[in-house]
């Protein structure tokens, strides 16, 4: 069978087509800067790179681009639209709708809109992506895999605010989590490498986007991202956990909206509000020379790694190993040695030169003494889209 894995973004298209049950990947590809007249295509098969610079007006024309190129007698990989069986579509916010992936019908689409505004960012590009889709791959199974799925599994003393209990029963406002597909696939992977020594587990998400779950006995009970994909860990652009009366100060005394205020947490802080720079490597470039803004932002990022790593162990009532995933947990030994200094005493010790080695496959980089288990493992939410998707057809 061959899938279909769709990433829509509010300015991207992130696509694989992969072969089930092998899990071949046959192509891979983004649309970067859809909106603007100097998008970025990019499209790779077989390790051959083919990359354009073209204009794509929407979401619409940017998927037509991609079904074109799956065609194309030279770099295409089929035939016709047809050969595509099943578009698996990422989803971020499920709400409580969602515990599972589900083939999409009018009410999974009305569901998604009804939570534009829990996932302002995502939700709206996500669901464009699904009805375009519809329109080109007419007869693929249109199937949507939620972020906040895998954490369904959360107890009600993780995901319950201590608001009045109208807001929980007749609204849903709740802690939902998110990155699912992620904690899902390296929670896994870690099992299957570690065997029985795998019962208590936190996986550590570091992107742009950043969260951490507490895994027990491979299921979810808690993560760092809420009602939305912003509070938690220091991220790219977002501020993480933050006190609430902040934004009571920036209503009434600096007399900022509430879409302002929203702007400046979610596209103007984390690392971006604290350097200038999102990007890591810009950062950890600045700080090795001496920047002192940057030395301070990576600083404050690794004590709320090391935070969530303390309250974690104790809710798991111990731990067998951490997990440093996607692409700066996969990449930056910098990140994953401030997160893994002083934790001594839970037995969580780094082996600095095993830190620095790059490997595609697991790898474990704890001391000899270390009594946890510290592994970097790659994530493939695209291969775990596939996946879900192939089990529910």
């Amino acid at each position: 069978m061959n899938i279909l894995v769709l990433n829509a973004g509010s300015s991207s298209l992130k696509y694989q087509v992969i072969e089930m049950p092998s899990q071949a990947v046959k192509c891979v590809g983004i649309i970067e800067r859809i909106g603007m007249d100097d998008a970025i295509f990019t499209h790779e098969k077989n390790a051959t790179k083919h990359t354009e610079v073209l204009a794509i007006a929407n979401h619409e024309i940017g998927l037509r681009k991609i079904a074109n190129t799956l065609m194309d007698s030279e770099i295409g990989v089929i035939a016709s639209v047809d050969e595509i069986e099943a578009v698996g579509h990422r989803v971020v916010h499920g709400g409580s709708k969602f515990s599972k992936t589900v083939i999409v019908n009018q009410e999974v689409k009305d569901n998604i809109k009804d939570l534009f505004d829990l996932a302002p960012l995502h939700n709206p590009a996500n669901l464009t992506g699904i009805e375009i889709a519809e329109t080109i791959f007419t007869t693929a199974k249109q199937v949507a895999i939620f972020d906040t799925a895998f954490h369904q599994t959360m107890p009600k003393e993780a995901y319950q605010y201590a608001i009045p209990n109208i807001y929980l029963e007749e609204h849903k406002i709740r802690a939902y989590g998110f990155h699912g597909t992620s904690h899902k696939y390296v929670s896994e992977k870690a099992i299957a490498y570690l065997g029985e020594k795998s019962k208590n587990i936190i996986t550590i998400h570091l992107g742009n986007g950043c969260s951490m779950s507490a895994i027990k006995d491979g299921k979810s009970i808690e993560n760092s991202l809420g009602i939305g994909p912003m509070n938690g860990l220091i991220m790219g652009t977002r501020c993480g956990d933050i006190d609430q009366s902040v934004i009571f100060f920036l209503m009434k005394k600096l007399n900022k909206s509430a879409d302002q205020v929203n702007d400046l947490l979610q596209k103007e802080s984390g690392m971006k509000g604290l350097t200038g720079f999102s990007d890591l490597r810009e950062i950890g470039d600045a700080a090795s020379k001496g920047d002192e803004k940057c030395k301070n932002a990576l600083a404050l990022a690794g004590y709320r790694i090391k935070k969530y790593i303390g309250s974690y162990a104790t809710i798991l009532n111990g731990l067998d190993a951490i997990i440093f995933t996607a692409g700066i947990g996969e990449n930056s030994s910098l990140m994953r040695e401030m997160a893994c200094q002083n934790l001594d005493f839970l037995g969580i010790k780094l082996d600095a030169e095993k830190n620095e080695m790059r490997a595609k496959e697991i790898r474990e980089i704890q001391s000899l003494t270390s009594k946890v288990k510290i592994l970097v493992i790659p994530t493939n939410e695209e291969i775990e889209i596939a996946k879900q998707t192939y089990e529910l057809l």
